[in-house]
């Protein structure tokens, strides 16, 4: 009589190569939320301080950031089933990506540029954190409170629109005088910190769907 203990059946190996274990979606977006917000809370840093070091730590996580987002668009494409709409994933993960990309496209430009980081800039940047920390939250609450996660949806979309308020007024300000090419350098790092917070309001859009469905 063979003795099974501490092996799988062959039913089960069977059931197991035919049906794969679901991969834990919301603990993948919950990680990726965490990067995003990370690096939104170095982009404050770096509005505050100029420092070099906190920019070539931005570009640092984004190549994380694009690690983690390729682990989790294989994870989706390669999984049986998901608990949530594949459509509803695949934006979360990209956009959030995005949210990442323009903090170093910013960053990468200002050093570029040769700008420093101005009153507006910083405002932008905090009103980023704050939407992407509502974020983090809400992709936390979805595997077992997702109810709860429409609230964090609507605080990042707000943030959303006061970034877009202080864009209106950095432009406003922006262009008075005549230094032109001031004006065009700075108008491109106001608009990558307005496309920041565009995909942010993306990925909460997406979060308030999830929580509609699930709901």
């Amino acid at each position: 009589m063979s003795d099974n203990t501490g092996s799988p059946s062959l039913f089960r190996r069977l059931i197991e190569r035919v049906f794969p274990k679901m991969p834990d979606f919301f603990a993948m977006l919950t990680l990726q939320c965490r990067h995003v917000a990370q690096t939104a809370g170095l982009l404050v840093e770096f509005m505050e301080t100029a420092a070099p070091d906190i920019g070539r730590q931005i570009r640092k996580d984004e190549h994380e950031a694009d690690r983690v987002k390729i682990h989790n668009l294989h994870a989706l494409n390669e999984a049986f089933s998901t608990p949530i709409d594949r459509e509803d994933l695949y934006r979360a993960i990209m956009d959030l990506d995005e949210v990442v990309n323009y903090c170093k496209t910013t960053v990468s430009e200002m050093e570029v540029l040769q700008l420093d980081p101005d009153k507006h800039c910083l405002e932008m940047a905090m009103h980023i954190k704050l939407g992407t920390d509502a974020l983090l939250q809400g992709f936390t609450r979805l595997a077992r409170e997702p109810a709860q996660a429409a609230a964090d949806a609507d605080i990042a979309r707000k943030a959303e629109r006061r970034v877009e308020k202080a864009y209106r007024r950095a432009i406003a300000d922006l262009f008075q005088g005549d230094d032109y090419i001031h004006m065009f350098k700075r108008r491109e790092i106001y608009r990558h910190l307005s496309n920041a917070a565009d995909r942010m309001a993306h990925c909460a859009n997406t979060l308030h769907d999830i929580v509609v469905k699930m709901c």
